[in-house]
């Protein structure tokens, strides 16, 4: 029910039923469906019979008895038996009725057939003998309200059927799109339709590859340009290098000191592109030694890092890259949080790891934007040199690693950071 033919379905047969509803509740409050309407027909027919049975036992029981008249109960005259069929028990008291109303005392029986919609009333003659003749008696409430509310159901079952077809119809090339959205790839890329079927559905699909291949030609020229503009910066940072050295002492720390930010932002940039254009889905690895073999080279390199608590989980994920983000959120938190503690857990299918400081965390209000390139949390972390790229980085490899990274302020302070990437099947 969350797709968007789901939705437009249920809204079209839902509006379709609404109407049906209110003209039907129209209907019944502007036509009267009871008993007043039955009791003049009544009279009309009880009239008419006691005309006949009035007329003499000669020539009007004769009369009505050689008139030339049948239908698909039989012949209708003065007959032996009564007309057969099943006894209305409801009509039959409304004609005993009207007939005791004009003084005549009579059985009279009331019959329908499934083969006739027409009722036939047989009436018992003094001196033997059922005088048969169909009545132009309509149906009761109570037998007609069955027919009734069968025809209501019919008509709205059959306009949901219609409906549900025509939106369907309709509601193809949206489908198709929805679905093709659903499944973009890690890299952003849609994929490709075949552009067969119906005309609409072919149109839509080569609308969709079409729109697929410009989008993945955009981001190829802009890795390329950012690749580019990142190997040009080198040859003349390299220059500038050359050239500080023969600058007095105070001036050359200065140069040289500004020369690495550009190189590491350069550096930055580079290795942004290539987690972006990196593909392949990754190799089994054991999680918790690839986090304890990160905290070890970290605490060689006299950072404060510690592993609190883990468990053996194996993921799918490409080692290095993995590695490598694992390295910069565990530096960041190291450098500008004081100290960094990491935990490991799984829960159900998923693993999750949680970095921990003891730093200041970073503004509610910033913490939106703090995946984005370049960006600085100027109150808490300008005390340390970088590119602004690390988190952009890490990011973007845990994602091509099918996981999600997560930063949240701690309750008594610091950052947390929650790394969930999936684990490996069939794995214990």
């Amino acid at each position: 029910m969350n797709t968007l033919r789901a939705k437009i379905t249920l809204l079209v047969v839902a509006a379709v039923l609404i109407v049906i509803g209110l003209a039907v509740c129209l209907f019944f409050v502007t036509v009267p469906m009871g008993a007043p309407s039955f009791a003049r027909l009544v009279e009309i027919d009880s009239y008419h019979l006691s005309v006949i049975l009035n007329s003499g036992s000669g020539n009007g029981y004769r009369d009505v008895a050689e008139t030339p008249f049948s239908g698909a109960t039989g012949k209708f005259g003065i007959r032996p038996q009564p007309a057969g069929g099943e006894v209305s028990e409801e009509m039959t008291r409304y004609l005993r009725k009207a007939l005791k109303q004009r003084n005549m005392v009579a059985t009279a029986i009331v019959t329908r057939t499934a083969e006739s919609y027409w009722p036939v009333a047989s009436i018992a003659l003094p001196e033997g003998g059922w005088l048969v003749i169909p009545i132009s008696l309509p149906s009761p409430p109570s037998e007609v309200m069955p027919f009734l509310i069968g025809g209501i159901v019919l008509i709205v079952a059959g306009t949901a059927v219609v409906a549900m077809a025509f939106v369907h119809r309709l509601m193809r090339p949206f489908a198709l799109i929805e679905r093709s959205l659903a499944n973009i790839n890690p890299d952003g890329e849609l994929p490709v339709l075949a552009e067969n079927g119906p005309a609409d559905i072919r149109a839509t699909a080569r609308a969709i590859n079409l729109l697929s291949s410009r989008l993945k030609s955009a981001m190829e020229s802009r890795m390329r340009l950012v690749a580019a503009a990142g190997h040009d910066f080198r040859t003349p940072m390299t220059r500038m290098r050359l050239r500080a050295e023969f600058l007095d002492d105070a001036s050359r720390v200065k140069w040289l000191a500004d020369i690495d930010e550009l190189d590491r932002i350069a550096d930055s940039a580079i290795r942004l592109v290539h987690e972006e254009i990196e593909h392949g889905s990754g190799d089994a690895l054991r999680l918790d030694h690839l986090v304890s073999d990160v905290i070890a080279e970290l605490q060689e390199l006299q950072l404060p890092v510690c592993a609190m608590e883990t468990e053996p989980v194996q993921v799918l994920a490409r080692p290095l890259s993995l590695k490598r983000a694992i390295r910069n959120l565990l530096i960041n938190a190291a450098t500008h949080g004081g100290g960094a503690t990491v935990s490991m857990r799984r829960k159900v299918d998923s693993v999750f790891i949680d970095i921990v400081d003891k730093g200041p965390g970073i503004p509610e209000e910033l913490l939106a934007r703090a995946f984005e390139p370049f960006f600085r949390v100027d109150p808490a972390r300008s005390s340390t040199a970088g590119a602004g790229l690390g988190l952009a980085i890490a990011k973007e490899i845990i994602h091509r690693n099918r996981g999600t990274l997560i930063l949240a302020n701690g309750a008594s302070g610091g950052l947390i950071q929650t790394i969930e990437v999936p684990a490996a099947p069939n794995w214990v």
